[in-house]
């Protein structure tokens, strides 16, 4: 796919998409709830819609009507067993979360997916859930996909000290400990998103967190409810960094969760010197968010704020391109095991476009500010990278980039080049 190079200007507003996180979670806590819940602003990108197939095959009833999901609950004990293995495509949230949730039901689960997910270690899971006693298994040391579990309905309260800053590790014995009898305590090694914890109280559920500590109690019901799914500050973020970058600049970016465990782009933003304005709407949990262009500055970017940031810090690697002076993040070893090695792949791709960056390793070192150049970009099917490229064109003046795997955008932002035509005038 050829991307249009170096635009004049962009304005306009867009309605960023459901939170990817948030939806999963949605899907999720409704089907093993009892009752109805209903679900308005879900994201309908691949990886929610294989969330949703999966609970389909285990006996779920989902509909949509006038774009709200509507999802009757079983419970727990009301999952059935599927004919055949889990196909999660690309989605290691699906995979890691489900996990937790299969731990307790007694039957046999088979989770699978496409290339990328099948190469992406799931040890972090399996070794916590076997200690609960689970009968749990991937492929090789790393336990790489396919998954097999076994469920087991009398599983062991687990004491866990998180070895990684991981809300996907943490989400996953969140929901394995609801439905095991005796209190669980998991311990953070830092603050990550606090989306499950806020869904277990949101369907009645309870827990105690002080600090990094969270203890829960099984085993619990959780009831049906209502979920408003925020705008995703993910998705938000590509926009964010391109009306930082391009000339003549001024977006805004309607209905952005805020949730504080998320927002650390907004902050590094801050301490580049970007202008960046938030209006909380009446739910503190949303915001409109509004960028103009900026003369930006280099910064450190480390330690607790990583977590915060996790998933935005490809483009904030190309906003650092855009400093003037050195960007360092450090910490942030998580890259690696993403949809890519996403320290290696933003960097040979910057690289490759002219930009003054080196992998460290746990991290990147940016020296700004450089001019990018077209070239060829194969995004090796990791939907971030691909978001980023198309961004990063915006700003290229000597040709157009060749995208290769813009397909996979659509795994978290299936309107992604729709919004972008609508800054730009196309």
């Amino acid at each position: 796919m050829q991307l249009k190079n170096h635009v004049k200007a962009i304005k306009g507003e867009i309605l960023v998409p459901g939170d990817k996180s948030v939806s999963h979670r949605a899907i999720m806590f409704a089907s093993i709830a009892e009752g109805t819940s209903t679900i308005k602003g879900l994201l309908k990108s691949e990886d929610v819609l294989a969330t949703i197939k999966a609970f389909l095959e285990m006996g779920i009833k989902i509909e949509e009507k006038d774009n709200v999901f509507i999802i009757e609950g079983k419970g727990f004990s009301g999952l059935s067993q599927a004919h055949k293995p889990l196909d999660l495509g690309n989605s290691g949230t699906s995979m890691r979360l489900l996990s937790g949730i299969l731990a307790t039901c007694p039957f046999k689960t088979v989770l699978t997916g496409d290339d990328s997910l099948s190469n992406r270690p799931m040890d972090r899971i399996v070794k916590p859930l076997r200690q609960m006693g689970l009968d749990i298994a991937g492929q090789g040391e790393k336990h790489y996909p396919p998954l097999v579990i076994n469920g087991n309905t009398v599983l062991r309260p687990i004491h866990y000290q998180l070895p990684v800053a991981s809300a996907q590790v943490k989400s996953a014995l969140l929901f394995a400990a609801l439905n095991t009898e005796g209190n669980s305590e998991i311990i953070e090694k830092q603050l990550t998103r606090s989306h499950t914890e806020e869904m277990i109280k949101q369907f009645g559920g309870k827990l105690t967190q002080k600090e990094l500590q969270i203890t829960i109690s099984g085993i619990q019901k959780l009831k049906g409810s209502h979920v408003n799914v925020p705008g995703d500050i993910s998705s938000a973020a590509f926009w964010m960094v391109a009306g930082l970058i391009v000339d003549n600049a001024h977006l805004r970016l309607k209905h952005v969760g805020i949730n504080p465990t998320r927002t650390g782009i907004i902050d590094v933003i801050q301490k580049m010197n970007g202008k960046i304005s938030i209006s909380k709407s009446n739910n503190d949990n949303t915001a409109d968010i509004v960028v103009e262009s900026s003369d930006l500055v280099g910064t450190m970017i480390e330690g607790d704020i990583i977590p915060r940031l996790i998933d935005e810090l490809p483009i904030i690697a190309l906003l650092a391109t855009q400093a003037k002076g050195q960007t360092i993040i450090r910490d942030a070893q998580e890259l690696k095991v993403k949809e890519s090695n996403r320290i290696a792949l933003v960097t040979e791709i910057l690289s490759s476009m002219g930009a003054n960056i080196k992998a460290t390793e746990d991290g990147m070192i940016i020296n700004g500010k450089t001019n990018l150049h077209a070239t060829t970009v194969d995004c090796k099917g990791d939907h971030r990278i691909g978001m980023m490229t198309v961004i990063a064109s915006l700003i290229v003046d000597d040709g157009n980039i060749e995208l290769v795997g813009h397909e996979t955008i659509a795994t978290s932002y299936p309107q992604f080049f729709e919004d972008l035509r609508s800054i730009i005038g196309e």
